[in-house]
């Protein structure tokens, strides 16, 4: 039944598993991630590395909401399903490199890995926030740390088309 918080058409559930990505089987982080790339992609096309920003920040919020109530649906503290994170970091990682689509596999990679070891303070984050909060953050802080990384390395090989 539609009416029922863990039905996958609800819309906290299909904004927290990016449209159903999280669902996919073995490694649903990766899948959201993968998934941010093409929507990525889009918004750059359309409006420059701003919308890129402009999109990070309303889907963080938006990811907020409905983490903490699919979260809750589902009785557990971070669910696997939930990707909007993983959307959220990703793009933050491509950010700085969005108009150069050589440093996109890098910016995947760095955040991948950041995601997975969880550097200081998104480990901290991760242990310590309760919630959609603690779901969302360790993510963010991964993605900022992806995002210099790789804008580093790009700064590093002398590529001038970076962000703004």
């Amino acid at each position: 039944m539609i009416n029922d918080p863990q039905h996958p058409w609800r819309p906290a559930s299909l904004i927290a598993t990016c449209f159903g990505v999280g669902r996919l089987p073995w490694a649903p982080g990766t899948w959201g991630s993968l998934a941010a790339l093409p929507m990525a992609y889009g918004l750059v096309r359309w409006g420059g590395p701003w919308a890129l920003a402009a999109a990070t920040i309303l889907v963080f919020l938006a990811g907020l909401w409905a983490a903490g109530r699919t979260a809750a649906a589902l009785g557990e503290e971070d669910p696997g399903q939930i990707v909007v994170d993983e959307v959220v970091g990703q793009w933050l990682a491509l950010i700085p490199v969005s108009l150069d689509l050589r440093y996109w596999p890098m910016a995947f990679l760095a955040f991948r890995l950041a995601d997975i070891f969880k550097p200081w303070p998104a480990a901290l984050a991760e242990r310590r926030l309760a919630g959609a909060m603690g779901i969302m953050v360790d993510d963010l802080v991964a993605g900022v740390y992806a995002g210099v990384a790789v804008w580093t390395l790009a700064l590093l090989l002398g590529s001038t088309r970076g962000f703004g």
